[in-house]
């Protein structure tokens, strides 16, 4: 009974070790730079794409938990940012000299209570890098949750990224995602065809984007069911309002985005991909 409303009504639960991924950023630039009291103890510079991680996370459902473990009092020009994507902010200062927070520890410890509370979260994504989330792996997927992790390339304790069901190198999630569009599963992509120059669209037309990329990278095809593509908007923008833009609905503005996207029909819907 269980793991049918898990399945059912599956959400996302996300949690954040964000001093660790601000610091793994700020060493990938300047190797050894955070470790200095210097600049380690002034305001930080913002380094940290909260929104890619934040719509990644929404790609496997709608997200129910967003926190983030931190000693913010030097983090305050992130606000906006998280303001924004509405992430739930966790202080935590150093107990002694060595600087050291604890954010593992207490994320930890929240997420395997999360999980024993909340029947209805499905899927939970760790960003984070430390060998510190490994009993946490054995904790969710016992309780047969997945468990997605995301940290940088450089800081990435690689045991700890083997015992997730799927892991993520942050530097892909803020890249383009162009590999998909230039193969449409029908052959390849045609080698004399210039690329397509990128016009500044429009927020809405941005967020439609954003939408079918996110789709077709967690599909892996650029074709995706155009049925899932306004549950994924309202989880990256719960605001959005086909009528805002002039179309009496969603069908009516996809429609109309004919040279954006291409429209065929599937085997059990339509399906859309991006020009």
């Amino acid at each position: 009974m269980l793991q049918a409303h898990i399945e059912r009504d599956a959400s996302v639960a996300l949690y954040w070790d964000f001093e660790n991924l601000h610091a793994s950023l700020c060493e990938d630039r300047d190797p050894g730079a955070y470790a200095r009291p210097d600049n380690r103890f002034r305001p930080q510079e913002p380094l940290v794409d909260i929104q890619a991680v934040v719509e990644f996370a929404a790609s496997f459902g709608p997200i129910a938990i967003n926190r983030a473990y931190c000693n913010w009092q030097f983090f305050g020009r992130y606000r906006d940012a998280l303001l924004q994507n509405a992430v739930e902010l966790l202080q935590l200062f150093p107990p002694g000299g060595a600087a050291k927070n604890g954010a593992d520890i207490k994320l930890c410890l929240d997420a395997a209570e999360d999980i024993g509370r909340f029947a209805h979260i499905g899927t939970v994504v760790i960003v984070g890098g430390d060998s510190d989330f490994m009993p946490l792996s054995q904790k969710i997927k016992a309780a047969g949750r997945t468990l997605v992790g995301v940290g940088t390339r450089r800081a990435t304790n690689r045991h700890w990224a083997k015992s997730c069901h799927e892991f993520r190198y942050y530097e892909n999630l803020v890249e383009p995602l162009d590999t998909l569009a230039q193969d449409d599963g029908e052959g390849g992509a045609d080698a004399t065809t210039p690329p397509v120059p990128h016009v500044e669209a429009d927020p809405h037309t941005e967020l439609l984007r954003r939408a079918i990329r996110l789709l077709a990278e967690k599909k892996g095809e650029v074709w995706v069911n155009k049925a899932e593509i306004w549950p994924m908007i309202k989880r990256l923008d719960s605001t959005f309002d086909p009528k805002e833009t002039g179309f009496t609905n969603f069908a009516a503005m996809i429609k109309a985005k004919e040279d954006m996207v291409e429209i065929r029909r599937g085997e059990f819907d339509q399906e859309v991909k991006l020009r």
